[in-house]
């Protein structure tokens, strides 16, 4: 998918409100807002719409603080499909509360390639699908950079209709394929030391969440998720960041397809289409070396990256699934250290652009 993103103004003194925005005038510990529309193409949705933005702000102004991010867009397509994204970092005043979380409210052509890493050629069908997915998680710092608590993940899938390519569905049935609701309750832990999310130079993240889904509490299907993501960031020089991610998700018992764990998307293994490898099990692992900015430059600068990664049933990983890249970074607002990315990650399969505020990881 191409990912064009190009920045809003109003009509009352246009000149100012740019300045504002995008030279980031105000003092660090002020909010700083920055809207935009944005322009997609794809073959499953044609033409994209959409109008995108990000706060970013200090508790109670207090630069001290971590830096605290909420963000999202929404969009529509020439083919009638819709959709809203909205994500979440939030910090409350001297860290003592941490809520990350994300929701997604979209009816949208989902590709189906089948099940495994060792699917073969294009896609099988497009289930087209109302989608709703909620991730919550709330903790409480209970030594320095360590936080505990609960999380909450609800996924609704409904109206499912597949549509296959060959006009003729496989024997066996798809669990989901008829639609799901499935809540899920559990733990999280959680050892933070960043203090920009949304560009980290130095520090180290690790977390660890169990998810339960029960009828007992409403879910159409019974499972349960491990989910583990560990990160480092070192400052090798003033400008040069080395950024690395391990990520991993185990599940267990009655997992619809759409559940599945995937790799792919904007923020591991660039590239890929998100969920054209999906499985009960999935790990990634990645680099990347940023310049923030280049020397020759006071708000340009770029990043190459590589990954790798796969899916299976089972905790035997026997196809290894690779990607590369690499992009540009463009300083939104220097007070606050915030870049805006342009990536471009290339696999055997083929290659995906991505246009974002922050980095993937």
């Amino acid at each position: 998918m191409i990912f064009i993103a190009v920045p809003g103004y109003s009509q009352s003194k246009p000149k100012q409100l740019l300045n504002k925005m995008f030279n980031d005038t105000a003092s660090p510990e002020k909010p700083k807002w920055i809207a935009y529309p944005t322009l997609a193409f794809s073959p499953e949705t044609s033409w994209e719409i959409g109008v995108a933005g990000a706060l970013v702000y200090y508790a109670k102004r207090d630069t001290t603080n971590r830096l605290s991010e909420a963000g999202g867009f929404t969009f529509f397509t020439f083919e009638g499909q819709y959709g809203a994204h909205f994500d979440h970092a939030l910090y409350s005043d001297k860290n003592k509360w941490f809520a990350l979380g994300k929701l997604k409210l979209q009816s949208y052509p989902l590709l189906y390639y089948g099940i495994g890493p060792d699917i073969h050629g294009d896609e099988l069908a497009v289930a087209n699908a109302n989608f709703i997915l909620l991730r919550e998680r709330l903790l409480r710092q209970i030594h320095k950079y360590w936080y505990l608590g609960l999380e909450i993940d609800y996924e609704r899938l409904s109206q499912v209709q597949f549509d296959w390519f060959d006009g003729q569905a496989p024997i066996e049935n798809i669990l989901g394929e008829a639609g799901y609701s499935n809540l899920g309750l559990g733990l999280g832990l959680v050892y933070d030391t960043r203090h920009n999310v949304l560009n980290v130079r130095h520090g180290y993240l690790a977390e660890a969440g169990y998810l339960m889904y029960q009828p007992a509490w409403g879910s159409t299907n019974q499972l349960n998720t491990l989910f583990l993501d560990g990160r480092a960031f070192f400052e090798v020089k003033k400008r040069n960041v080395l950024a690395f991610q391990a990520i991993g998700q185990f599940s267990q018992g009655e997992v619809p397809f759409n559940q599945l764990n995937m790799i792919g998307g904007e923020m591991m293994m660039r590239g890929y289409y998100l969920g054209k490898y999906r499985d009960r099990n999935m790990f990634g692992v990645q680099a990347e070396h940023r310049w923030l900015p280049f020397k020759f430059s006071k708000r340009i600068g770029g990043a190459v990256f590589a990954g790798m990664g796969s899916v299976a049933p089972d905790l035997h990983f026997d196809k290894m699934l690779w990607t590369a890249g690499g992009g540009l970074r463009v300083l939104l607002f220097p007070k606050r250290d915030i870049f805006t990315r342009l990536d471009l990650g290339i696999n055997p399969d083929g290659y995906g652009i991505y246009l974002f505020i922050g980095e993937a990881f």
